[in-house]
């Protein structure tokens, strides 16, 4: 079974040579930490930063650099900072090559819901909506169950929808899952994970292969 940061690890290796790449908050941003050095990867946050790199070690913060989280970033040679009207251009123009995004529910469709818990306090749904309206790959980093034991990965979102059809592919503490017609798809289990606990723990169709291998982190 993954920690938060066996999935940002799992999620790094689906990062390309070359690609513009969205991080939403939570998880998806310790991706930056695990991309291999070898590759050529901009970073993109769209509170207005471009060249995102890894966090920063303890003592070398400096809080007026940061992600859309709030959280202190460190930046890569050749990283640029501008307005968020231009960071949505980006996004809303399809510049982005891969989005990772957190979620609280996705649906055996791939609709996502990340932007509300009825009866929350929300300040508003951040970028999630310009990202998931305009973004031809997304990928969701997300707990498999939620803190009572119950699946995230439903027939059908319960919560208030962020997305329609939208995510592509989920990598969870249990497993890597591709969105396909007739639900996700098992790709890969995590490291000590049966087939079993992970068909447990999804509620939407689970589509199994006659081999599913463990991942390789």
């Amino acid at each position: 079974m993954l920690d938060k940061i066996g999935i940002a690890k799992r999620i790094a290796k689906e990062v390309k040579d070359g690609y513009y790449v969205n991080l939403g908050i939570g998880i998806p941003t310790l991706v930056a930490n695990y991309v291999p050095p070898n590759l050529s990867v901009e970073f993109q946050s769209e509170n207005g930063v471009l060249g995102m790199g890894p966090f920063p070690f303890e003592g070398e913060e400096d809080a007026d650099i940061i992600n859309a989280g709030k959280q202190t970033i460190t930046t890569l040679p050749g990283a640029s900072f501008f307005d968020s009207a231009m960071s949505f251009s980006m996004i809303r123009g399809k510049h982005v090559d891969l989005t990772i995004l957190g979620a609280m529910e996705v649906a055996e469709n791939g609709d996502i819901a990340n932007w509300k818990i009825p009866g929350k306090m929300v300040k508003g749904m951040g970028g999630a909506m310009d990202l998931v309206a305009s973004a031809e790959n997304i990928i969701v980093a997300m707990m498999h169950t939620n803190k009572r034991g119950q699946s995230k990965l439903l027939k059908q979102c319960a919560l208030p929808l962020t997305g329609v059809g939208c995510v592509k592919k989920i990598v969870t503490n249990l497993a890597v899952l591709e969105v396909v017609d007739k639900g996700f798809k098992l790709l890969e289990r995590a490291p000590g994970v049966s087939v079993k606990q992970i068909i447990d723990a999804t509620e939407g169709e689970l589509i199994i292969g006659s081999n599913t291998p463990e991942m390789i982190i």
